[in-house]
């Protein structure tokens, strides 16, 4: 078998390694995750000094090793240098590789997390700097789709508790909906109003029909028969809202599942903070961890707004 190998990966994340040597992640579409040693990549004129970089494509030449690989060859097909001129894309951009991170397997094809991965590092680049809700936009449109390649995007077209669809209501300006993190997205409040009264009400028939034993009424335990069975009646849970949405907020919820994002009329960047922060909350728990990079998608949109004011 070759000690060495061909794959084209775009680069999310670097470590250093002793003196001058970098350890890179990269995505391949063709073996998912490596983690490769850049030998030489952090001296001022080693070839692999800017191909290491974050979010550079390359065309690599790998030599297999015990515990990690080396790059002996790097040919860059592609760069994003937009995303590292603008703090709000290149926040976005972190973000989305944290997830990908956590999505990507090793040793197995990932060429459809690859192609989308880069799909949506194009559209931020591409982006005006002048309208920074857009990467907001553009940021929570990538989470979306993330989380719906790995068969985790959360429901947002109907209610999580009836299968009825929702529909914005945009005359009551005081019309909500729930969010439900633990249920997997939207649930109707009406629903979930209306489940928690049942709930409620057979608490108070167990209460009202219970009694102490005394020796005049003494607790008689039933055993089956034989041959019986037992019947489990299962209730249905009530589940925890995590948030609640107006109509706005849902309209742009459920625009995400679109295969590109277009202008909303009337949505304004606090809409598009509250959805992004639903989908962190929603990812993080999929994920199982936090997502770090939102920290400075938080420090961004907070310079800005007291830059506007």
């Amino acid at each position: 078998m070759s000690r060495t190998y061909k794959a084209t990966g775009i680069n999310l994340k670097t470590q250093v390694l002793g003196e001058s040597d970098k350890i890179v992640t990269i995505l391949t579409p063709e073996f998912g995750l490596i983690r490769a040693v850049a030998p030489g990549a952090r001296k001022h004129n080693s070839s692999l000094g800017g191909r290491s970089g974050m979010f550079v494509v390359n065309e690599l030449l790998i030599a297999k090793g015990r515990s990690l690989d080396k790059i002996t060859q790097a040919q860059t097909l592609k760069t994003y240098p937009g995303l590292a001129k603008d703090l709000g894309k290149l926040a976005a951009s972190q973000y989305l590789a944290e997830i990908v991170l956590c999505q990507a397997l090793s040793e197995q094809p990932q060429e459809e997390l690859y192609e989308l991965f880069n799909e949506h590092l194009h559209r931020l680049e591409a982006l005006s700097s002048a309208n920074p809700s857009g990467v907001l936009a553009h940021l929570a449109h990538g989470v979306f789709h993330l989380l719906a390649l790995a068969g985790v995007t959360p429901q947002v077209q109907v209610c999580c508790l009836s299968g009825h669809l929702l529909k914005p209501n945009f005359t009551d300006p005081n019309w909500q909906v729930g969010f439900s993190i633990p249920a997997g997205g939207t649930v109707s409040l009406e629903a979930w109003e209306r489940l928690r009264r049942e709930g409620e009400r057979e608490r108070e028939i167990q209460r009202n029909s219970s009694f102490s034993p005394s020796p005049n009424h003494p607790i008689i335990p039933l055993t089956p028969k034989p041959g019986s069975q037992t019947v489990v009646v299962h209730r249905q849970e009530i589940p925890v809202i995590s948030s609640r949405l107006g109509a706005m907020e849902l309209a742009l919820l459920q625009h995400l599942s679109q295969p590109e994002i277009m202008q909303i009329d009337g949505a304004r960047d606090h809409d598009w903070l509250s959805v992004e922060q639903i989908l962190r909350q929603y990812a993080q728990y999929q994920l199982g961890r936090p997502i770090r990079s939102a920290t400075l998608i938080d420090s961004y949109f907070a310079a800005n707004h007291d830059a506007t004011v």
